[in-house]
């Protein structure tokens, strides 16, 4: 039986950014110093992949530094923790390694310099997140304000109105984060922003990718983890893009070929903690079924790379 013909257009850039690539480097090269095991507090980047092949390895992952043996070393995820942790482990006497994405700790910062400025901080950005539970954990408690959407921004009840200035999540969708900054500059004129925007470049990247290949395709698969923030942020701007069908996948085996059915274009991308070996795995898949014609949409280069942390590379 002959295959059907499919046009498979592939996002670019898609998978693996610096910060991730950093965080997966830092696990590999503590284990090749310390041996294993090393503990990582949380999963080092949000991919079940990932994780299960540094636990192959020898990294064991736990939530809480407190399930951590003193004697072995641990290591902090991409996504940042509260000052607290660290300043745990200082008082454990742990060896321990911070892999905070460079570009989440340039937030950390940033809200630090508010806080020193008299500005108490609204933090945009999704709750529970490990990324927005590190950032506001580096203030007292109460000097950070969480909103999600634009429409928090009404119920926001700051200690001076005059005195505020706003962060955001580095995963967030590029236009949501718009149209809520929007709302907290109409509410509170005075209000400081950052220099640069916080949302991150590989973010930026991936979104502005999945915008000029939605119009292109019937369907969209992103390849990524359902606890992954800007993979998530992937599938809705596709959506908002003008694809009919958005879907997140985790690997080929998740795919839903009978909502696939009858389309003569898909477009694939995958989140920035996703590795290249799950996008070949997808494209494969549908070679298998296709008779695959594909096509690169690449709307940016990205050559960023960031340091491991001095004591891997001593």
């Amino acid at each position: 039986m002959e295959k059907p013909n499919l046009s498979l257009y592939l996002a670019a850039p898609r998978g693996f950014c610096a910060g991730v690539d950093r965080a997966i480097k830092i696990v590999e090269m503590a284990i090749e110093k310390w041996g294993a095991p090393v503990y990582v507090r949380h999963e080092i980047v949000h991919n079940k992949y990932v994780v299960d092949e540094l636990c192959a390895l020898g990294a064991i992952f736990v939530e809480e530094l407190e399930e951590c043996p003193t004697d072995r070393p641990v290591i902090f995820s991409a996504h940042g923790v509260p000052k607290s942790v660290p300043e745990a482990a200082k008082q454990r006497q742990m060896i321990y390694v911070d892999a905070t994405c460079p570009l989440v700790s340039k937030v950390h910062i940033e809200a630090e310099r508010h806080h020193a400025n008299g500005l108490q901080t609204v933090m945009i950005g999704h709750a529970g997140h490990p990324e927005t539970i590190g950032t506001m954990g580096q203030l007292p408690a109460g000097e950070v304000l969480l909103v999600e959407t634009a429409d928090d921004v009404a119920r926001l009840k700051p200690r001076d109105p005059q005195k505020l200035a706003f962060i955001t999540q580095t995963t967030l969708s590029v236009d949501d984060t718009t149209a809520t900054v929007a709302a907290l500059r109409a509410r509170f004129p005075a209000i400081v922003g950052p220099h640069k925007k916080d949302i991150c470049y590989a973010t930026t990247n991936r979104q502005e990718a999945v915008k000029a290949v939605s119009p292109k395709v019937d369907a969209l698969l992103v390849i990524g983890a359902p606890n992954s923030s800007n993979s998530r942020r992937l599938v809705e701007v596709g959506t908002t893009s003008g694809c009919n069908y958005s879907q997140l996948v985790q690997r080929a085996d998740d795919i839903d070929w009978r909502a696939l059915e009858g389309a003569k274009a898909i477009g694939i991308t995958a989140g920035a903690s996703a590795p290249e070996i799950l996008i070949n795995e997808v494209i494969d898949a549908f070679k298998a079924r296709y008779n695959v014609t594909s096509e690169i949409i690449e709307t940016a280069i990205e050559d960023v790379e960031f340091k491991v942390p001095r004591v891997l590379r001593t």
